[in-house]
């Protein structure tokens, strides 16, 4: 059983055990509590500079393959630094056994910034939206390498529905035209994602965002995902015409997070 699968077995049975104790329609109306909304795409939109992707900044407590993160532990502190440093978003781990994350991560951070949250998660049921949602989540993460042409389709109109963007993550160039087809059938605002981690592997290979954004084009915002860890990385995507980076480990292992992040950005 490769990395990927082991984790999705295990979210598929945890999200069927909560199901059992908090139904959908609870979900629901906390759903329609929330007020507030941050717009993910927009954001993203707006922190690419000339030389300079917009950074979404991740908060994430642990990783199957590089452990335990201690630097900064909780995520409220991550978001308040994160915002200093120029961060355009904030992701936060959400997923409880490869990652221990929750959704009361993502509620912590959220409450601590004004920037948008995306709910990373590996994202295999509809109720998972409902509940990103549900904690307030700005955006989700949805994986093409989980899901087959219809639930993509579902699953970003559904995150539309309840006022969320979708970053849509893929690895290679088929992926991305399926999640390019996704996108152009729902009507729908997504950004894709291209992480450079193979998932069933965790191997990283930086050469994969640009080689698959030069596939994309330029009608879809990009995000690059994996192996940035300081300005000339971040200087490689903006060459690949890459209009955001997700950045977790080198801030999670960060003193400083905020000034990783301007140094990122060119104004440190």
């Amino acid at each position: 059983m490769s990395h990927l699968e082991a984790i999705v077995a295990a979210r598929r049975a945890a999200v069927a055990a909560v199901k059992r104790d908090i139904p959908a329609r609870e979900l629901a109306r906390l759903v329609e509590k929330r007020a507030g909304r941050r717009d993910f795409l927009d954001s993203l939109r707006r922190g690419r500079r000339p030389l300079a992707p917009a950074i979404i900044a991740e908060f994430k407590r642990r990783s199957p393959s590089a452990g335990e993160f201690g630097t900064v532990s909780e995520p409220a502190i991550a978001a308040a630094a994160y915002e200093s440093g120029g961060a355009s978003a904030m992701s936060v781990l959400t997923e409880p056994s490869a990652f221990n994350g929750s959704t009361d991560d993502l509620r912590a951070a959220r409450a601590a910034c004004s920037l948008p949250v995306l709910c990373k998660d590996f994202i295999v049921d509809d109720y998972q939206i409902w509940e990103a949602a549900a904690a307030g989540a700005d955006a989700v993460l949805l994986i093409v390498a989980l899901l087959d042409d219809v639930e993509l389709r579902s699953f970003i109109a559904l995150a539309n529905e309840l006022g969320m963007g979708a970053l849509v993550e893929v690895h290679d160039v088929d992926e991305a035209q399926r999640a390019v087809a996704a996108g152009a059938a729902t009507a729908v605002a997504v950004a894709i994602g291209i992480n450079n981690r193979d998932l069933r592997t965790f191997i990283v290979d930086t050469a994969v965002a640009p080689r698959v954004a030069a596939a994309i084009g330029n009608t879809y915002l990009t995000v690059a995902e994996s192996g940035y860890r300081g300005r000339e990385d971040v200087a490689g995507c903006v060459a690949a015409n890459i209009d955001a980076v997700l950045v977790g480990e080198a801030l999670m292992r960060a003193s400083d997070p905020a000034s990783v992040l301007r140094e990122m950005r060119g104004v440190a």
